[in-house]
């Protein structure tokens, strides 16, 4: 007697046919298939998604140079801040996407990255193209229109993360290195463009801070993707989590010490009171200290990005240090020279 054997029921999400065949490329064909229907109603969203409007945050590092360098109260220099942190959006878009065109393939194999528009078949490679030259060159004219100085450091943000897209992301620790250089450009960019000399300071705070993200950011891909790591990305197949863990440990404890001297530094001193900067130090304490929290114990090391905006104690804590910092800055001397 021959039974019949009754097709196994599908999870919502699962994109397997039914000769067995799992997983993306079978997603990805289906969008392909159904995509020109919907072409003008996909592809705009799914380009906006591409261009990640969310890591912009990372371009508020800008206005440092703006708040530290006392120019809030000139109208046309917050103008020229706003306008650079608008111009160093378009570029770090154009960069984005460029990521998503060197990674399609390797993001097909991430659980969370094989859902990005380009991965998944929502978006044209040809449209993400014609996107990456437009904003890369209306950032570039753009950027050379409002400071030479600013045009320049975005022409070497801009070449420095092509060569990483290509080439140097797949080497170990100078992956992370490149990423860490990204936000110091940034800072430098913001300093550039109000008229204000780059302090050494800011520099060291800024890349020992970015290496802290960074290294966080490459523990949580190896922890989330475990033995697939190196598909996704090779340059994980040289890092273990104890080393990362070191990494860590170095870069925020570089960042305190960078931050503090900076603080009791006697040019800050001589500007800001004895006890000036000094005052702002436990919000950088306590912010390391919650991001090694959030990437140790809530695993949300992944997405810097959306920890820093959607993770209340640090979106209170960042709030509390920008406004204490500002009062330094900007109230009399005579407030803070015990």
């Amino acid at each position: 007697m021959s039974t019949s054997r009754e097709p196994a029921p599908r999870l919502e999400g699962d994109h397997s046919d039914s000769s067995g065949v799992n997983g993306p490329v079978v997603a990805v064909a289906r969008a392909r298939t159904a995509r020109p229907m919907h072409l003008a109603t996909v592809s705009l969203p799914a380009l906006l998604a591409c261009m990640r409007p969310r890591e912009w945050v990372k371009n508020v590092l800008l206005f440092a140079g703006l708040i530290f360098s006392q120019s809030l109260g000139n109208a046309s220099l917050v103008a020229a801040s706003f306008c650079a942190f608008a111009l160093f959006c378009l570029a770090a878009s154009a960069i984005y996407l460029l990521n998503d065109l060197m990674d399609r393939e390797e993001d097909l194999r991430h659980p969370v990255k094989r859902n990005r528009p380009l991965p998944s078949g929502r978006l044209e490679p040809s449209l993400a193209v014609m996107a990456l030259i437009a904003l890369a060159a209306g950032s570039l004219s753009g950027g050379f229109a409002l400071h030479p100085g600013f045009g320049a450091v975005l022409t070497v943000y801009l070449a420095m993360n092509v060569a990483y897209s290509t080439r140097w992301k797949h080497v170990v620790i100078l992956d992370v290195m490149l990423i860490a250089m990204g936000f110091v450009l940034r800072a430098v960019a913001g300093a550039v463009v109000v008229g204000a000399a780059p302090s050494p300071w800011l520099i060291l705070c800024t890349l020992t801070l970015a290496l802290l993200v960074g290294f966080g950011k490459r523990r949580h891909e190896l922890s989330v993707l475990g033995e697939n790591a190196a598909r996704h990305r090779s340059s994980l197949s040289g890092y273990s989590l104890a080393f990362l863990d070191s990494m860590m440990t170095v870069s925020a404890a570089a960042a305190v010490v960078t931050y503090a001297l900076y603080a009791m530094s006697p040019e800050i001193v001589e500007r800001f009171g004895r006890m000036g900067l000094v005052v702002t130090t436990p919000f950088v304490l306590f912010g390391i200290f919650r991001y090694l929290y959030l990437v140790h114990q809530k695993r949300e090391g992944g997405d810097p990005a959306r920890a820093f905006v959607s993770d209340l104690p640090t979106v209170v804590n960042g709030t509390l240090w920008i406004l204490t910092a500002c009062v330094v800055i900007y109230a009399p001397r005579t407030w803070f020279a015990l």
